[in-house]
């Protein structure tokens, strides 16, 4: 499947950026992206299996790293306790590594406890309007709330924890323990999640796969990690996960232990879960959208190729009447919940 090799990027507009404030999603940060892009050395970092990640963690001089530290430690506080630093004196930042390779190049914070040696990540990254959308969308629709901060070029992401989608189908998924039948419904639980709100672009890289030991089994979640291509692709199969070969494992699964009419049950049963998160959360989400439908978050051309394509989907001519992409994704919404009337009377 075909990808865009380099995603543009698109500011956030002042209309997005007033949305940011009145949701408590934007702050002050003491440390900004091109802060970290000062550094002085860094090294490949390999994994525990001694591969190497493609991440590099990076060094500063003695200066620039004790005020990053001061300042990367202040920014977690910010994410977990609203900048209450009283219970962060044990804290500090033990290593930062930044990403060589994909569109936004983030920088990856780990957050160290002295006094246990625990420690936790977040990430630093180039705020882009596209991602910003994507993580609302995701924090209103989906069974995940979603923490981040944005001020100015700088976007802060809370670390999403769970077994990344690569790694799991290779070392995880045939194990003997595995529920392969659980899997499969949440990877079509998941397929539908992302077609509905499109989100594409979901390899397996990009997502994670949530372990939860049950009193008899496991259960599982997935979930998306990287919301870079939010609404910006032109093929409507970029949103549907189903269709990237890295997934195929996956999808043969699926064939294989859910018949038709059990896959349209839990489509169904995903459809009806975002339509009740719409309902609590609708007119966050009409905010949103009504920014959505003023910004640039693609090329005329994308927007243009998935309007055709999802009239066609849908046997709808309502999308050709389409001007942006927020557009498209409003009138996704309600034709894709169509069942529910109050999306279809319009109040989204």
């Amino acid at each position: 499947m075909y990808i865009s090799k380099k995603k543009l990027f698109y500011i956030i507009s002042p209309g997005l950026r007033k949305y940011l404030h009145y949701y408590d999603r934007e702050t002050k940060l003491p440390v900004h992206y091109g802060d970290l892009q000062h550094y002085t050395d860094s090294f490949p970092y390999f994994d525990k299996k001694g591969l190497d990640t493609l991440w590099e963690s990076v060094m500063y001089d003695q200066q620039t790293q004790q005020e990053l530290n001061k300042g990367l430690t202040m920014i977690y506080a910010l994410l977990k306790t609203d900048g209450d630093m009283s219970v962060m004196e044990h804290l500090y930042v033990s290593r930062i590594d930044y990403c060589t390779f994909g569109n936004s190049n983030p920088f990856r914070v780990q957050i160290m406890n002295q006094l246990n040696d625990n420690y936790e990540y977040f990430y630093v990254k180039r705020a882009d309007a596209s991602r910003v959308y994507g993580l609302e969308l995701e924090h209103i629709l989906s069974p995940s709330r979603i923490n981040y901060l944005a001020d100015g070029d700088t976007l802060i992401e809370e670390h999403i924890a769970g077994i990344p989608g690569d790694v799991f189908i290779k070392d995880v998924l045939n194990r003997p323990n595995t529920n392969k039948v659980r899997i499969a419904k949440e990877f079509v639980k998941f397929n539908e999640r992302c077609f509905v709100r499109l989100l594409g672009d979901m390899r397996s890289y990009n997502y994670v796969i949530d372990v939860t030991p049950d009193f008899e089994d496991e259960q599982y979640r997935v979930r998306a990690i990287d919301f870079d291509q939010q609404s910006y692709e032109g093929r409507k199969t970029m949103y549907l996960p189903q269709f990237f070969k890295d997934n195929n494992v996956i999808v043969e699964l699926v064939t294989k232990l859910l018949k038709p009419k059990t896959i349209t049950q839990y489509q169904n049963e995903e459809r009806t879960l975002m339509y009740r998160r719409l309902r609590s959360a609708r007119y966050r989400l009409k905010d949103l959208i009504d920014n959505m439908r003023r910004d640039t978050i693609s090329t005329p051309e994308k927007v243009e190729q998935l309007k055709q394509e999802l009239a066609r989907h849908h046997n709808t001519n309502d999308f050709l009447k389409c001007r942006s992409m927020g557009d498209v994704v409003r009138l996704h919404l309600k034709t894709t919940l169509v069942k529910v009337p109050q999306i279809a009377a319009g109040k989204v």
